[in-house]
């Protein structure tokens, strides 16, 4: 069966004391916490600086068997793509997919290089910012990857990332419904809510899940 896996962008947030971890939480016990609420979570710090192999071991001991982590690759990662991939390596069964940042105009030459670099077991989803690489899904989707934010019935899996809060409760249904639709065709779904000082962020995930639990049952 596919699955849905939702989650945050990001877990340490002190600001989300006492409304998600508790008042007398610690920093360093966030993840702990934050991983038996949900089973994925977007590593956004990798995106500043690739961690060494010690950071990437502890994150895989505070998480349990069958969370996701989805590092985001570091701007030298396009040029090292090999050490990049064995840093993110460590974190095990407990690797999701990978999302690559593209800030350039279109490269033909850089996506060569991505597509004929990247691990064909891993799950890559590109992330690109420029209008011009528009009308390469195919392509991409052939080569085992997928785009951000495609919702095509060809990606290899959905990788959605929610961006503008506030969300009410419709637009959770309908998102719900979306990633329910596509589990139906067998494609796994990943959706992640952006960080605010407030714990809106779980609270939207938490609510996705359940309304695509209760149409489970239906």
């Amino acid at each position: 069966m596919a699955e849905l896996r939702v989650g945050t962008s990001g877990w340490s947030y002190p600001s989300w004391r006492p409304e998600f971890y508790p008042a007398d939480s610690r920093p360093e016990d966030f993840l702990r916490f934050y991983a038996e609420r949900f089973d994925t979570v977007e590593l956004n710090t990798t995106g500043y600086r690739l961690p060494g192999e010690a950071q990437f071991d502890r994150w895989a001991e505070q998480a349990p068997p069958g969370f996701r982590f989805a590092p985001k690759m570091p701007p030298q990662g396009l040029r090292d793509v090999a050490t990049f991939e064995q840093r993110v390596g460590r974190l095990g069964d407990r690797l999701g997919p990978l999302r690559v940042v593209v800030q350039s105009a279109r490269d033909e030459g850089l996506l060569e290089l991505l597509l004929g670099s990247v691990d064909p077991d891993l799950r890559y989803a590109f992330d690109f910012r420029h209008a011009s690489w528009d009308g390469l899904e195919t392509r991409i989707f052939a080569a085992g990857c997928t785009c951000v934010g495609a919702t095509s019935a060809a990606a290899p899996f959905l990788y959605l990332r929610f961006r503008d809060p506030p969300y009410d409760d419709g637009a959770l249904v309908e998102a719900a419904a979306a990633a329910r639709s596509y589990l139906d065709a067998g494609t796994d779904v990943y959706c992640y809510f952006r960080h605010e000082d407030a714990p809106t962020a779980p609270a939207y995930a938490a609510r996705v899940r359940e309304l695509v639990g209760s149409s489970l049952q239906l």
